[in-house]
């Protein structure tokens, strides 16, 4: 199936450089470019080499300001296409025909840090796609999180003021955990929504492959008949929503900074592309004041309970960027860059959000033509009478104004009709006033609906981040007000703060609903139940049953999987049965952090695993995090010895009774059962009902 963006962005590669010689941007065969041209050998350099200024001053030009915000990145391109027409409630052209896919660019990224940070910081991640679609570009600019930190656009500067690194210092890059911040989320309760989704799990995200995206704001969809339907957006992806936990998060970003950008960038080079499911809660006009919040309220949400959400298409991403600056780096979201059918709200963020991302651009890309560079061209035809500007790439020619003769009128305003964009017809009234609406004044009810939809494993997370945090506040005046507002959360959760940071546990009341949306817990059931692109790390040491590793491999692989050897070096073990068997990774340039399971092979080599403490090590902390293990033969001693064998479980255990622990003491060649019953506990993600190992 032909895709028009792909075939777009052919006319705009590069040349193949091994096509021919070296030459200037103005096509002038270079001679040498390895000396300036200087009068005499050891003479200073002339003015006259135009080769030499022209390489320098090129040079000193390639990097543009970065992102403010969502400044480290990672990109792909891929299609959508819905599963069934949409027209009952918006006329969207992309939305109508399940046969018809439209290109898309997807960008990944996280808020807080510069383009030098780690993937795997404690942050939001932005969800940003770009739909090329036949009536121009639709740019669905989100987050992972399906609410934002404040309600009023004003606030945005501010905000991100305070989250940034400290203005004396610039220090902590890439983290929230700092004084600035505390401060301003302890004087702005509507942050608090959304700060017990950033101290959860969510902000800790496994891959982007697994991790949902939202709208965030109240959108609206309209129909052909001109009939408005509010709208959210919701991403959920198919290989189901799964986190690291805090410490892994912290490990990764030493061991492997880029985690999450090379995770993307290897499953679609490896042909396992990445899926997401579009889904839309729907809410009639008539119902917009049935809720007990505002739906132009960015920091709250509409429980799935009380809206489901209804699929309407899938999204594929089957290719990477060929050219990282160009694509990722320059790609431009736009949250007005909106088509036909598809309509903005009231909602105070998203109207400042539809001033400054054009105003940012503007200023990062260097002037009004942005929209002209591959990555932000839209595939249908674009006919304006915008005209110069820096870094102007056409050739314009005829009239540049409206009305005009001639020209012949051209280009004429579309009218009306057809598929011109006509703006919904909203009504608006009032009187001007900086004020803000008593239905945005509950910061505290969603705050504690997210708290208990948790699970306790989730909570006791929650407690541990809040705690990392506001125990690297050095003003204890914001640690005790920052509790005082979790307190209005919930009240045991301000005390169980309070007692880690070291400042008096509030006192009083609860304040908050304790009602609950299931959906909300990394628990709920999202996505296929899969091991597609899991790694699980195999330990082995000479005198390995390299038939049990073999056997497992194979099983592994046709379910998606990759089993590496992990071994105390590089290079070769001896196996049992004498032969060489080639190491994958060696264990001091890895960690169980950068794997989803381990599993420990029969043979006499788990002698040397249990002296090896760096092997230990590893099968502790998969154990800790609770990530699947699996042993054979005499790789069951080696759990055992270990205290992991009270959450052992044999073969044929239902997955919900399981600990996520899997033996076969007794097997040479590993069975059917034993392989299902590891895979199945590979695909639940996390274990969190296993007793914690005594230290050792």
């Amino acid at each position: 199936m032909s895709d028009h963006k792909q075939d777009q962005r052919a006319a705009f590669r590069s040349d193949d450089p091994a096509g021919g010689p070296l030459t200037t941007d103005q096509g002038t065969t270079v001679d040498h470019t390895d000396d300036s041209l200087k009068a005499g050998e050891r003479g200073p350099t002339l003015l006259e080499d135009f080769h030499f200024r022209e390489k320098l001053t090129h040079f000193d030009h390639e990097r543009i300001p970065e992102r403010v915000v969502h400044a480290r990145g990672a990109g792909a391109y891929g299609y959508f296409e819905p599963y069934a027409s949409c027209a009952e409630f918006t006329r969207a052209a992309f939305l109508q025909d399940p046969a018809v896919r439209t290109p898309v660019f997807v960008r990944f990224s996280t808020v807080q840090g510069p383009r030098g940070s780690a993937d795997t910081v404690r942050d939001v991640r932005g969800f940003a796609t770009k739909f090329y679609t036949s009536e121009g570009n639709y740019d669905l600019v989100g987050n992972n999180f399906p609410v934002f930190f404040i309600q009023d656009g004003i606030k945005f500067p501010d905000f991100v003021h305070a989250l940034k690194p400290e203005p004396h210092n610039d220090i902590p890059t890439g983290a929230s955990a700092h004084d600035t911040l505390w401060d301003f989320v302890s004087l702005q309760p509507e942050t608090l929504h959304a700060i017990m989704w950033l101290m959860s799990d969510r902000a800790l995200p496994r891959s982007y492959r697994m991790m949902q995206g939202f709208g965030v704001h109240t959108f609206r969809f309209v129909d052909a008949a001109g009939r408005g339907t509010f709208v959210k957006f919701h991403w959920t992806p198919k290989l189901g929503v799964h986190s690291l936990v805090w410490d892994e998060a912290q490990e990764c970003q030493g061991r492997d900074p880029d985690f999450n950008r090379r995770d993307l960038w290897d499953a679609i080079e490896a042909g396992v592309y990445p899926e997401y499911e579009l889904g839309v809660q729907l809410i009639p006009e008539d119902d917009e004041f049935a809720f007990d919040f505002d739906l132009l309220d960015a920091t709250k949400l509409i429980p799935e309970e009380q809206v489901p959400v209804r699929p309407i298409g899938r999204m594929v991403l089957d290719r990477n960027p060929e050219n990282f600056f160009a694509e990722t780096e320059q790609v431009a979201f736009h949250t007005a860059n909106v088509v036909p059918g598809i309509d903005l709200t009231d909602d105070p963020l998203l109207q400042a959000r539809n001033f400054s991302y054009l105003d940012t651009q503007l200023s990062r890309l260097g002037g009004p033509n942005f929209a002209q560079l591959p990555v932000n061209r839209p595939v249908a035809a674009v006919r304006t009478n915008q005209r110069d500007g820096m870094h102007q790439s056409a050739l314009h020619g005829g009239a540049n104004y409206s009305p005009n003769s001639l020209g012949g009128g051209c280009p004429m305003a579309g009218g009306s009709g057809g598929s011109s964009y006509t703006h919904y017809p909203a009504r608006v009234e009032g009187t001007k006033m900086r004020r803000r609406s008593e239905t945005f004044r509950d910061h505290y009810s969603q705050a504690a609906l997210f708290w208990h939809s948790m699970t306790n494993w989730e909570q006791r997370h929650i407690v541990e981040a809040f705690r990392f945090e506001l125990g690297k506040v050095e003003s204890r005046m914001i640690r005790s007000r920052a509790v005082a507002e979790l307190a209005m959360v919930d009240r045991m959760l301000g005390v169980e703060v309070a007692r880690g940071i070291g400042v008096p546990a509030p006192t009083g009341p609860e304040t908050a609903s304790k009602s609950a949306s299931p959906a909300l817990s990394l628990t709920h059931p999202r996505g296929d139940r899969t091991i597609r692109t899991r790694r699980i790390a195999a330990l082995v040491a000479d005198g390995v049953d390299t038939r049990q590793v073999a056997a497992i491999q194979e099983a592994l692989s046709g379910a998606g999987a990759v089993l590496e050897a992990i071994a105390a070096h590089d290079g070769e073990v001896t196996g049992a049965d004498g032969r060489p068997y080639l190491v994958d990774r060696a264990l001091p340039t890895v960690s169980s952090v950068l794997y989803d399971a381990v599993l420990v092979p029969g043979g006499t080599g788990t002698a040397s695993l249990a002296a090896d403490p760096d092997a230990l090590r590893f099968l502790r902390d998969t154990h800790r995090h609770g990530k699947a293990v699996g042993a054979l033969g005499t790789g069951a001693d080696l759990l055992n010895s270990l205290g992991m064998g009270g959450d052992a479980t044999s073969p044929g255990v239902d997955p919900a009774d399981s600990r996520g622990v899997v033996v076969d003491a007794a097997a040479t060649v590993p069975s059917l059962e034993f392989v299902a019953a590891f895979i199945e506990a590979v695909a639940a993600h996390r274990h969190w009902n296993r007793t914690p190992l005594v230290a050792g």
